[in-house]
């Protein structure tokens, strides 16, 4: 692969089986065809429900599908020493991914009841947050309410998240006042407690933002905090995610506007080395939130001391932006970060073909992880991919 031009690769993509900025999953495959992008990874949280559409629907487009998943986990060290890990206002809570998982999705007990327990939990959450919505809504002498149960048939694929009972309030308060903009403006700073949104009304994405940020997160009135049950141990989800074939991936926030990091990420070196000793060897970044400089000095760190380095756009806001990677305002991705970019999925490719004809793959059942084939990997996974681009997009 001397001197060639990097192929695009996005990572992670959530989808509506989550939340997502795309109505469909097919929607997503569109954009990055559209955008030539040749490897896409689906990337919802706790669940596995859009693989075998993500690949059919992604193999009919020449687009290479990989297979992964999201969690929210705890470190109770993390959170006794009070580090911030990649969450930046909780201490000990960490989103860990996994890549490269089967496909069909496969996963044995106890681990399968394991991670329904995680969902049932976030489901009574979202149901109680959407009832202190009702009340609120009632309490304003609306003339509407929210129905739970419709909003998981109409807006998602089977999870509620607070983010769906956003765009629904937003929905119906539109359709209510049918799109007059001044009596919406004035409605929502009622609910707001007096706090006019700052944003356009017809501006859907800042509006669900708005309303997300006033009522449904820590501080609103809807707000409804995650009991305990609703975040398994980090360890118990490294285990999940090998259980279903998959690499665990730890997603790195790095650097944010203003340039600090959390507590965890502020020392590259250190980072790698607590991450070795807990048996994660594949990182992630989304790229839109990071400058080129700290792209460049973590992911190339990251990537010649052998971990999987993956990039991805996440689209998991109201928000709709390229899929095609770009840095922080837009910068575009250097010939070195695409290389590594390419190269890490390669790895993941490699890994989900070996998996899914029941051989090992980059990562033993302990999680350990095979660098000393890494070239291997890389070659093979280069194959795989190619073969889909070539023969699925005539």
């Amino acid at each position: 692969m001397n001197n060639m031009q990097y192929p695009n690769v996005n990572a992670h993509l959530h989808t509506p089986y989550s939340f997502s900025a795309f109505n469909s999953l097919t929607e997503a495959l569109d954009k990055a065809k559209e955008e030539n992008v040749k490897v896409a990874g689906i990337n919802d949280f706790y669940t596995t429900d859009g693989y075998i559409e993500w690949r059919d629907e992604a193999l009919k487009r020449g687009i290479y599908p990989m297979f992964n998943i999201e969690f929210i986990s705890l470190q109770e060290d993390d959170l006794k020493a009070g580090i911030r890990v990649n969450d930046p206002n909780n201490p000990g809570r960490t989103y860990i991914s996994g890549k490269g998982l089967k496909c069909p999705p496969v996963l044995p007990e106890p681990f399968a009841t394991e991670l329904l327990e995680v969902r049932n939990q976030s489901d009574i959450q979202t149901r109680e947050m959407c009832g202190k919505l009702n009340q609120i809504l009632d309490r304003n002498n609306a003339a509407f309410n929210l129905d739970y149960e419709y909003i998981r048939q109409t807006q998602t694929k089977g999870m509620v998240r607070e983010r769906h009972l956003a765009k629904a309030l937003r929905i119906a308060t539109c359709e209510h006042f049918d799109g007059n903009s001044v009596a919406i403006s004035t409605f929502l700073e009622k609910l707001f407690g007096g706090k006019k949104p700052k944003s356009e009304i017809s501006n859907h994405a800042a509006i669900e933002n708005e309303i997300r940020g006033n009522l449904l997160k820590s501080g609103g009135e809807a707000f409804v905090p995650e009991t305990p049950e609703a975040f398994l141990p980090l360890e118990k989800v490294r285990r999940i995610i090998i259980a279903g074939g998959g690499i665990p991936t730890y997603p790195l926030l790095a650097d944010d506007a203003n340039g600090n990091f959390t507590d965890f990420e502020q020392d590259v070196e250190t980072l790698a080395k607590t991450l070795i000793e807990r048996k994660i060897f594949s990182v992630e970044f989304i790229t839109t939130r990071n400058s080129i400089e700290i792209l460049e000095k973590y992911a190339g760190y990251l990537f010649k001391n052998n971990f999987v380095v993956t990039f991805g756009s996440e689209h998991n806001t109201p928000a709709m932006e390229p899929v095609e990677l770009f840095a922080r305002g837009g910068a575009p991705l250097t010939p070195i970060l695409r290389e590594i970019n390419y190269k890490s999925a390669c790895i993941i490719a490699a890994h989900q073909e070996l998996v899914r004809n029941r051989r090992h793959g980059y990562i033993d059942a302990e999680g350990n992880a095979d660098i000393l084939n890494i070239d291997g990997y890389i070659k093979s996974g280069h194959e795989a991919i190619c073969k889909t681009t070539v023969s699925y997009s005539r």
